[in-house]
């Protein structure tokens, strides 16, 4: 064996070079003070990793959050301490809900001045202890290829998610003589022999079965098995609440989104089903229209449950049958399974395609602006592999209920309902894969949270087309509102910027379209541009 020759480097130079060891490209950050020796360290691997300067925390985390749906592999994040903590645990907790691998790295105090409220200064163990897989401080530099091996291992293997290291200013500056750790690789998890055998044996003696896919920890492969998988046996096939990139929408066997407001005759079909094969989906909230969908905790039909973190497994919900398995892993092994021959189910899978598309094409718009047919617009122009992005609010529904998604990765929105994403996450897309088109849904409520991040675009030549949806108030909150305390509206109405001025103030191409028709031409326009591209779309109150 070859001896390796050490040398001393500080901190910062055995974190950055230990980031380019575990096959980083690409970090996001607004800089602090806390972490200087980092961001000199990364000057010499400019090469290697793009450093994406953002304009607040969140944005930074939000970015490293969708990098990390995008790509299967941890999005990386440096804030500083204290603000820039506060800030970023939006993206920590996104990350955690969404199941999306990341790794926040914080500046922290110097280790001599702890314990004191120095300028500052947070125990980030406490302030992240229920919404990261694992946060710790680096307390020197030696151990740093240590800490750095458990972080890129935890956020990967198992439910994905996020870390959290704190990252002490002298610790940055102190030196060691240490190796780097090897490269990470994800340790995963897959089925024994004997449940894909009681598996395929549920699967032979029902009569309406029910795959429903989505969660976090999905690849290109495991998506392509699992539609073999459905082919070979007439599955009819659902995601859940905003993965519905997992499965070609366009296929006969998909039959709609198990998510907010499902189609009532897909919830029946759900409800209805004798056997639920759940790959994926922790049968959260959202999935199960507030835990309404199925009983609990024993579901009226027999469940089989496939997630890759057993602490999820049986938590609400007691299978007849719970898997612990990388999806991809038990998307390959039910591949391998003997079909079930001449399936009594097959015969109403036309029927439930169909009501799948009547829902979609249902002619819905607000008042007299018909929104579907921009939704229809992108369904029928935009290429295969389009990335659509979103944050939360009723707006969302244009992007979700009518557009088809095809391949895997496509759909980067927070399963959290965290507003401000869209933009952030529409932007790292387009960083990240600039080859392909990235559009952007924002509501004017949720594009104001984070809309600052178009100079981020601007700076980096990131041409994403963010179509802001303004209705002049949060429109989810005031439906329900209206629903709950009628006649007693407060707080919800807002007043806006022109948003179209405000992008080109950024140096983004901007158009406003009054009128539905206008669309096609604006949205054109802004392709062609080649820039980060702002569509302000003004459309009626529902309520006023």
């Amino acid at each position: 064996m070859t001896a390796v020759t050490l040398k001393k480097r500080t901190g910062g130079e055995i974190l950055a070079q230990g980031l380019k060891g575990h096959g980083v490209d690409t970090a996001f950050c607004v800089p602090g003070e806390s972490y200087l020796a980092v961001l000199d360290a990364l000057y010499d691997l400019k090469n290697d990793i793009k450093v994406v300067t953002c304009r607040q925390e969140g944005g930074a985390a939000y970015m490293a959050e969708a990098y990390g749906k995008l790509k299967g592999k941890p999005g990386i994040c440096f804030v500083t301490r204290g603000p820039g903590a506060t800030n970023a645990s939006i993206g920590v907790h996104t990350a955690f809900q969404d199941s999306t691998p990341m790794i926040l790295f914080i500046g922290q105090v110097a280790r001599h001045q702890e314990e004191r409220e120095a300028f500052q200064e947070i125990d980030y163990r406490r302030m992240f202890g229920q919404m990261a897989k694992w946060v710790a401080q680096i307390e020197t530099a030696e151990r740093i290829p240590e800490y750095l091996s458990r972080a890129f291992h935890t956020a990967t293997s198992g439910r994905p998610g996020p870390v959290v290291l704190a990252l002490p200013e002298d610790m940055l500056t102190e030196f060691a003589e240490v190796a780097d750790a090897p490269s990470y690789k994800k340790v995963a998890s897959a089925p024994l022999p004997e449940d894909m055998v009681q598996f395929r044996s549920l699967l032979s003696e029902a009569e309406r079965p029910l795959l429903l896919i989505g969660g976090g920890g999905w690849t290109a492969e495991a998506s392509a098995e699992i539609t073999r998988f459905a082919e070979d046996n007439h599955l009819p096939v659902s995601c859940a609440f905003r993965r519905q990139d997992s499965f070609d929408n366009h296929h006969e066997l998909y039959i709609g989104e198990v998510g907010i407001s499902p189609n009532p005759k897909l919830a029946t079909r759900v409800q209805e089903s004798d056997l639920l094969i759940v790959v994926g989906p922790r049968l959260g909230e959202m999935t199960t229209s507030g835990y309404s969908l199925l009983d609990s905790p024993n579901t009226k039909q027999k469940l089989v449950h496939i997630l890759p973190g057993a602490e999820e497994l049986n938590r609400v919900y007691r299978a007849e049958l719970a898997i612990q398995s990388d999806l991809t892993a038990f998307a390959r092994a039910a591949r391998k399974l003997e079909p079930v021959k001449n399936p009594v189910w097959q015969k109403d899978l036309a029927r439930a395609r169909a009501d799948y598309l009547d829902f979609m094409n249902v002619q819905l718009g607000i008042k007299d602006f018909p929104m579907h047919q921009i939704s229809r617009y992108l369904r029928e122009n935009l290429p295969s592999n389009a990335v659509i992005t979103n944050g939360a609010g009723n707006y969302t529904i244009w992007g979700q209920r009518f557009y088809q998604f095809t391949s895997y990765p496509s759909q980067l929105a927070p399963t959290s309902g965290a507003m401000g994403y869209g933009v952030p996450a529409g932007i790292a897309a387009k960083i990240s894969e600039p080859e392909r088109t990235v559009v952007t849904f924002a509501g004017d409520g949720c594009f104001m949270m984070n809309g600052q991040e178009i100079s981020t675009a601007v700076q980096y030549g990131a041409a994403v087309i963010i179509i802001v949806v303004d209705n002049g108030c949060f429109g989810t909150i005031r439906m329900h509102q209206e629903r709950e305390y009628p006649d007693r509206v407060i707080s919800t109405a807002l007043r806006n910027p022109d948003f179209a001025a405000l992008a080109r103030a950024y140096g983004a191409h901007a158009e406003t379209v009054d009128h539905v028709e206008q669309f096609p031409a604006a949205f054109e326009r802004s392709k062609a541009s080649g820039l980060p591209s702002l569509i302000h779309v003004k459309v009626p109150n529902l309520w006023d």
